[in-house]
């Protein structure tokens, strides 16, 4: 199994996914045009993906699936209150397939828990992946770490995650009025680095191999600042092992691999 990340952040999200002969895109925030050149990039030809999977329907998340759905015909693996809001912006083509939140289904030999998150979206989802006995997490967007969620993301061997603030960052922001502010920190907004710290503290375990963190605001964030703070709590809990990656919003990522 592995992973790379086309792009991450409030311009756009996009992650593809492979395990044995499966290759999912998860969200397609970019245009399409950028997640065609960015699959390339990393040696994946768009025809062959076997389908795309929404966490939510912000247009960070869906931007390029209209476009990328009129040039190849692909499967769009959703819950059903999603793909209403989708196809209200105007998104069609493809196959729909539905799914609940909370429900597994098995692709191609790999099994994929979906579960219900926190967010101002409505029916956002997180995934994990498990093929040949690896295990990734897939969480974006999500302004609280739930119980229910928590107990999903045990015994991973690599978690996406986003890290959208940090919050001192946020606090000293100019640019955002106190009611943004108050929405990005919210229950429903944004996850900061201390709540995934506080994850982590839950979560990890000798196994989990590597953590990537998405998402970061290029105003509230920094990438030295959140793996700074990641790495503290990593190696405070013994962990020093763990690896920690910021994914960036212009380039793609290398393949992160679950061996």
């Amino acid at each position: 199994m592995r992973f790379a990340v086309l792009g991450s952040g409030s311009g756009g999200n996009a992650t593809v996914v492979e395990a044995g002969g499966l290759r999912l895109l998860v969200d397609a925030g970019l245009s399409a045009k950028q997640l065609v050149t960015r699959m390339r990039a990393v040696g994946i030809d768009p025809a062959q993906l076997d389908g795309v999977m929404l966490t939510h329907e912000h247009g960070d998340h869906v931007r390029g699936l209209k476009v990328l759905l009129k040039q190849f015909n692909l499967p769009v693996f959703t819950t059903p209150s999603t793909a209403r809001v989708v196809k209200e912006q105007g998104i069609e083509g493809g196959t729909w397939k539905y799914f609940e939140a909370g429900q597994s289904f098995e692709l191609k030999g790999v099994m994929i828990d979906t579960f219900a998150i926190q967010h101002d979206a409505v029916d956002p989802v997180g995934f994990v992946f498990d093929h040949e006995l690896r295990r990734l997490g897939l969480v974006s967007d999500a302004g609280f770490v739930t119980r229910s969620m928590t107990e999903r993301l045990r015994n991973l061997h690599a978690l996406f995650v986003e890290a959208n603030y940090d919050d001192a960052l946020l606090e000293a922001d100019m640019k955002r009025p106190w009611a943004t502010k108050q929405r990005i920190s919210s229950r429903h907004g944004h996850l900061s680095n201390k709540q995934v710290a506080d994850l982590l503290v839950e979560i990890a375990h000798p196994l989990l191999l590597r953590i990537v963190l998405g998402h970061l605001s290029s105003d509230c964030n920094k990438p030295d600042v959140a793996i700074r703070h990641l790495r503290a709590c990593l190696d405070g809990l013994g962990h020093t092992s763990i690896e920690v990656h910021c994914a960036a919003q212009e380039t793609p990522s290398d393949w992160f691999l679950l061996q």
